[in-house]
């Protein structure tokens, strides 16, 4: 008789510090196995040389992923001017002889400058893109033709933290599906010398930030220790900024229903305007959002998020507890 699944023992997010030289997924599986459940999923990957804030939805937390695709995401990167690599990073093949140039901060600001705003960026070969269904790294360590289309991206600001000999640190906030990578290596270019990215950290992916943040360590100890839900943030807490309201029971069936209700204006509590330390001071990025609603039941547990169709009346869009 084959074994049912068991559900998932925790519903929320982990935000987790990425080691160096492990993989998104590796992380992911990592996770799977502590908790002891598959309904794993991330709010974007980061490279294997990358660190800092991946963070993880557990259980019925992973429908809430599509309401944080636009958060903005902040780096620290050191770009290592005088020569590229095939892969824009430390651990790609070297191109051509060590420049090894002394850098001019006010030089470095210049070019740092250029990369604000919108812009078409083309994602490196040597990434997660898809090509025909397989992944462009894929294709390019097997010498194989890879033609990747330009994106749009934006970037928030690029400030100039330091420079040392032929190493410029930046600090960085963009949207998401930016390639700093990218950027180093164009940075590069523009400078005439060439550039790859040597080191790079995430510190904040919107609302999460790096001193939430857990290692893959700390977890292992608190799993053995069945310490493990210490370190979940609750659906309750997840979506600060869109604003709540806790519904009657009588309307609480509905939401559980998907079907569609009334709430009076004086009923719905405002979203959390302030932001932690280190994140972004506005989570999302500009472009007009829908106006959303956290629905909570009787038990101020979170069981929906709703989106206005008419004034005062919402249509539950997501049911995370539906009517048993």
């Amino acid at each position: 008789m084959a074994r049912q699944a068991q559900p998932p023992a925790f519903d929320g997010a982990l935000v987790i510090d990425k080691p160096a030289g492990r993989t998104s997924h590796d992380v992911v599986e990592a996770v799977r196995y502590l908790v002891g459940f598959r309904q794993v999923g991330h709010l974007g990957t980061l490279d294997p040389l990358a660190t800092g804030v991946l963070v993880l939805l557990l259980g019925r937390a992973t429908r809430l992923a599509q309401f944080y695709s636009s958060r903005r995401k902040r780096y620290s990167a050191a770009v290592r001017f005088g020569f590229a690599t095939d892969t824009y990073d430390a651990d790609g093949a070297q191109q051509g002889p060590d420049q090894a140039p002394r850098l001019d901060r006010e030089e470095v600001e210049r070019l740092a400058a250029q990369f604000v705003g919108r812009f078409a960026q083309i994602p490196p070969l040597y990434s997660a893109k898809k090509v025909h269904g397989k992944p462009a790294h894929e294709l390019a360590r097997k010498k194989k033709r890879v033609e990747l289309k330009p994106v749009e991206v934006e970037v928030f600001s690029c400030r100039v933290t330091g420079v040392e000999g032929a190493v410029a640190r930046l600090a960085i906030e963009c949207a998401g599906g930016t390639y700093i990578r990218t950027m180093a290596h164009e940075m590069g270019q523009l400078h005439g010398s060439g550039a790859h990215l040597a080191e790079i950290v995430r510190t904040a992916v919107g609302e999460f930030t790096l001193d939430q943040a857990v290692t893959l360590e700390e977890l292992r100890q608190a799993a053995a220790q069945a310490r493990l839900g210490d370190y979940v943030l609750p659906l309750g807490a997840l979506l600060p900024d869109l604003p709540r309201v806790t519904v009657l029971p009588i309307v609480e069936r509905r939401v559980r229903h998907g079907t569609r209700f009334q709430v009076q204006v004086a009923q719905i509590q405002p979203g959390r305007v302030d932001t932690p330390q280190g994140a972004p001071e506005q989570l999302d990025g500009g472009d007009w959002k829908p106006a959303r609603l956290r629905v909570f039941g009787q038990q101020e547990r979170l069981i929906a998020i709703a989106e206005a169709v008419v004034p005062r009346t919402y249509q539950p869009i997501v049911v995370l507890e539906a009517e048993p």
